[in-house]
């Protein structure tokens, strides 16, 4: 009679699927249960939502403060185009980025207000007020792409400041031994 007992505990096994592993757990009534949840293929494909959506981002110095309007795909930042405020390529992929993560090139105009720090500084902080946007307007479809790339999370790092009797945040005056 014991033989004919089945042991109550769970075993974990994976399974491939389109995701990627996922961990299933088998319990005691012979069901696989998973930590996540799916998608079931029967389930309508939901559109993508198209709305208004505005936030704020930040990096270093800078602060933008971005609006998203459906649209062709222009961008306004402080009255200007683009490529006349952003001259430079690097920072017109990094703000556009986040578009290009979700899959909505040239389906919103962003209209941006960004003053304080330099280029990059401005840079990243449109990015992140672009990311935050499309983050608040369609959460369920966007937050995943965009906080896998780390666009979602603000850029701690800031000037350090200058420290008494040191010439910098750091530098000390040179030494003389004698």
């Amino acid at each position: 009679m014991a033989d004919s007992t089945i042991d109550a505990t769970t075993d974990s096994t994976s399974s491939d699927s389109a995701d990627g592993d996922v961990e299933f757990t088998t319990g005691e009534d012979g069901v696989a249960y998973s930590s996540e949840s799916t998608r079931s293929p029967d389930a309508p494909a939901r559109p993508a939502t198209i709305g208004p959506a505005a936030a704020t981002g930040r990096r270093k110095e800078a602060v933008a403060r971005v609006r998203l309007v459906p649209g062709s795909g222009s961008w306004t930042i402080n009255g200007q185009p683009l490529d006349e405020y952003f001259p430079n390529k690097v920072h017109q992929q990094t703000v556009s980025e986040p578009f290009v993560r979700t899959d909505l090139t040239d389906r919103f105009d962003v209209v941006a207000r960004i003053h304080g720090g330099g280029m990059t500084g401005q840079a990243g902080a449109l990015r992140l007020g672009v990311a935050r946007a499309l983050n608040a307007l369609d959460d369920e479809a966007n937050r995943p792409a965009l906080k896998g790339a780390g666009m979602l999370t603000r850029d701690a790092r800031v000037k350090e400041r200058k420290k008494a009797g040191l010439k910098k945040a750091r530098k000390a005056p040179q030494y003389s031994k004698r």
